[in-house]
C-alpha cells in the first residue's frame, strides 16, 4: 500500500509506504518547489530500478562478471501512444551471449510486465 499526502504548499507530496517515504514535486518552471522528482520521473524510475534489481539477480545467480549496471529511462507521449526507451549498460566482462540473454531477462522485470500488459485502474473516494 503506498499513501501520497498533499497540503497547502505546491506541489510537494510526501509518499509513504510502510517503511519508507519519497518526495515528489514539480519544477519551480510549473509552480512547484523542485523538492523531489516528478511523477513522470517516479514512474520511469520504477522501471529503471526493477530493471537493474532484475539483472543484478539474475547475474549473481549465474556468477557472471557484471561490476555494474546502468538503466536510463526517457518517456515520451506522442499522440495517444507512451514509448518508454530503455538503455541498459554494463560494465564486467560479458560475452555477446550473456549480453543477449540480460536483455531478454531485462524484458521479464515485474515492472516492465506490467507497464506492457493492461492496466485497468479502480478509483474511488473514501467515506
Amino acid at each position: 500500500m503506498i499513501k501520497a499526502v498533499i497540503n497547502k504548499e505546491p506541489y510537494v507530496t510526501k509518499i509513504c509506504s510502510e517503511t519508507n517515504s519519497l518526495i515528489a514535486d514539480e519544477p519551480t518552471s510549473l509552480g512547484g518547489k523542485d523538492k523531489g522528482m516528478t511523477p513522470m520521473e517516479i514512474l520511469a524510475s520504477s522501471l529503471a530500478a526493477c530493471t537493474c534489481i532484475t539483472l543484478r539477480m539474475y547475474a549473481n545467480r549465474k556468477q557472471w562478471d557484471v561490476q555494474t549496471i546502468e538503466t536510463n529511462i526517457d518517456i515520451e507521449s506522442i499522440d495517444t501512444q507512451t514509448i518508454f526507451e530503455r538503455k541498459i549498460s554494463f560494465t564486467g566482462t560479458l560475452s555477446t551471449e550473456q549480453t543477449e540473454r540480460l536483455l531478454h531477462i531485462a524484458n521479464h522485470c515485474p515492472v516492465h510486465k506490467l507497464l506492457t500488459h493492461t492496466i485497468k485502474i479502480n478509483t474511488s473516494i473514501n467515506d
